[in-house]
């Protein structure tokens, strides 16, 4: 059992595409969701890809092992996932660890349709709780699309928060 599976908290996840809407979700988590002795999991979807060779073979259908914090600025472990987290969400983790010292705070990368990934990681972690964020994309956009954060509404098997984006948002 690892160490996320063992913590005697929930375990919250916060659906981080590293752009401005998904790191609102993860702000918002950290202010509002995470209490002291939760695990807060970054759940990253990257598009499916082939790989010839590596581990990434391996994770492909169970995602990622779990990620712990300290390894997100690693160069080498990050390129080993196929991550590039940006500075905004590296932030974030950093302010929540300060904040929130009996928080384990990892990432686990699954590979695949976002929507899929994500309700498939609700019950692969598990996860007790989900905050997503939202781009706000029109009825046209959505339409062609899907919304990701209206599918994971609609088919996971935890109570799931949307953190809408705004103009009045950076």
């Amino acid at each position: 059992m690892d160490k996320a599976q063992e913590s005697s908290g929930r375990r919250v996840g916060v659906a981080v595409d590293f752009s401005p809407c998904s790191d609102l979700a993860l702000k918002w988590a950290v202010d509002n969701a995470v209490r002291d002795g939760d695990t807060l999991i970054l759940v990253v979807i990257l598009p499916e890809q082939f790989y010839e060779h590596g581990e990434m073979q391996l994770w492909e259908t169970t995602g990622s092992p779990l990620i712990p914090a300290s390894q997100f600025t690693d160069p080498v472990v990050m390129k080993k996932y196929g991550v590039k987290p940006e500075d905004a969400t590296l932030d974030i983790v950093k302010n929540a660890e300060n904040q929130k010292k009996e928080v384990e705070i990892v990432m686990k990368v699954y590979w695949g349709d976002a929507r899929e990934k994500l309700c498939e990681a609700i019950g692969n972690i598990p996860l007790d709780f989900l905050a997503v964020g939202n781009r706000g994309l029109g009825t046209l956009k959505r339409a062609l699309m899907g919304s990701v954060s209206n599918y994971v509404v609609n088919h996971a098997s935890c109570p799931v928060v949307v953190v809408k984006s705004s103009d009045r948002h950076p």
